[in-house]
């Protein structure tokens, strides 16, 4: 065993929590997801706005978010299931934090969970011409879960604290070409599949158009399932050249 409480068998689970999602490999594993009614609305509310934007099922398969992923690049601009940002804000590596959707599905205290943060573009040059799609904007690990307790009074959460993250592709800031429309920047937690600790050996992809796969609309997909990679959280934002 794995020591970790919150890894559980999910593939065969997904189609029955939301119907229509495309199972993992039945070995896969990730964190548990628990199904409390304000955990299920907040699932279920990403996973909505992930469909309304087209994400799912273009950019990843329909999944089961264990996480929140919040990004941000300063104070007043960060990522929030499709805000709209301007490109010049967005030249800073951002941010990244995590938060459990079901704080009891994680052993909080003993979990050495590490994840990938990755950014893709699905709108490279533009939504309408995706040819040049997917566009690698980032690939980093060394994301883990610690125990930080908020203010008296409040409930304590589960975040990922202030650390050096690994590059494994150096942060992209987003350049949309002008008269391309809004592009979408979406943000990627994956955990691996097995529920390893150990430090994750992740492929770094031999260019940024398609992530190297030579292959136009593919990217971050595949990428995750050759470093058997599940998803466990999303969050994206538009950005658009001022010229249109």
């Amino acid at each position: 065993m794995l020591g970790l409480r919150g890894v559980v068998l999910l593939a065969l689970l997904q189609p029955l929590i939301f119907p229509g999602a495309s199972a993992f490999p039945h070995e896969q594993k990730v964190l548990e997801f628990l199904g409390h009614e304000k955990n299920d609305k907040t699932a279920h509310n990403v996973i909505h706005e992930l469909k309304k934007a087209e994400i799912i099922p273009t950019v990843i398969d329909e999944f089961i978010p264990a996480l929140l992923v919040d990004a941000e690049w300063s104070d007043d601009e960060y990522a929030s299931l499709g805000n709209t940002l301007k490109p010049k804000q967005l030249q800073e590596t951002p941010s990244i934090k995590l938060t459990p959707i079901a704080e009891s599905a994680f052993g909080l205290s003993d979990s050495n969970l590490t994840y990938a943060v990755t950014l893709t573009d699905p709108d490279a040059p533009s939504r309408d011409d995706p040819k040049w799609a997917e566009m690698c904007h980032w690939i980093a690990t060394g994301l883990s879960i610690s125990s930080s307790s908020a203010d008296v009074g409040s409930r304590s959460d589960a975040e990922v604290g202030v650390m050096p993250l690994k590059d494994i592709m150096p942060y992209k800031p987003p350049g949309p070409p002008a008269k391309t429309g809004k592009h979408r920047y979406v943000f990627l937690i994956f955990a691996p599949a097995n529920g390893t600790t150990e430090s994750l050996n992740l492929t770094k992809p031999d260019d940024r158009q398609h992530w190297g796969t030579g292959k136009e609309r593919h990217g971050v997909r595949d990428w995750a399932l050759d470093n058997g990679l599940v998803p466990v959280a999303a969050n994206f934002i538009y950005a658009q050249n001022k010229k249109q």
